[in-house]
């Protein structure tokens, strides 16, 4: 299937943007799905490296282990799902804007279905992701913009 794509403009470096969208104990913040998240080893975040994400689906929770495949900071990184039914398979791109000052983020998020998944990544997790990436991305950028944030 073709990935889920949105992009924002952030009025933030794309150093700052990566730094947060790429460290998982932010996702609970800025993603309304993403329930919890536990880093799975000591290590900081590599390539190799491994999060367990809860997320919850109307009225249950699902937790999957997503791998960090790629990270090319601050431009690049991509997390795939290495367990569960539903496994998401998640590229982002930053790329500076008004000579680094800003950012523009695309996400682009694809899922593979195993056994009950392959049923319910049509029905239920696509159509969902679609309605909720748009506002998790507002919301990221309210939260990066804030001065809170700064």
């Amino acid at each position: 299937m073709t990935a889920i794509k949105e992009t924002i403009d952030i009025s933030r470096s794309p150093a700052e943007v990566f730094a947060y969208v790429t460290d998982p104990t932010h996702l609970p913040q800025w993603q309304e799905s993403a329930v919890a998240v536990r880093r799975i080893g000591d290590t900081p975040i590599a390539v190799g490296s491994k999060v367990a994400v809860t997320r919850r689906l109307g009225r249950r929770e699902f937790t999957s282990t997503m791998q960090v495949i790629e990270l090319d900071p601050p431009k690049h990184w991509h997390v795939h799902g290495i367990d569960g039914p539903v496994r998401g398979d998640v590229q982002g791109t930053i790329e500076p804007l008004g000579g680094g000052e800003r950012s523009r983020l695309t996400l682009a998020v694809d899922f593979e279905g195993h056994g009950l998944g392959k049923a319910l990544v049509p029905l239920m997790v696509r159509p969902h992701v679609r309605k909720e990436m748009p506002r998790d991305e507002r919301t990221l950028k309210g939260i990066l913009e804030s001065d809170a944030a700064r």
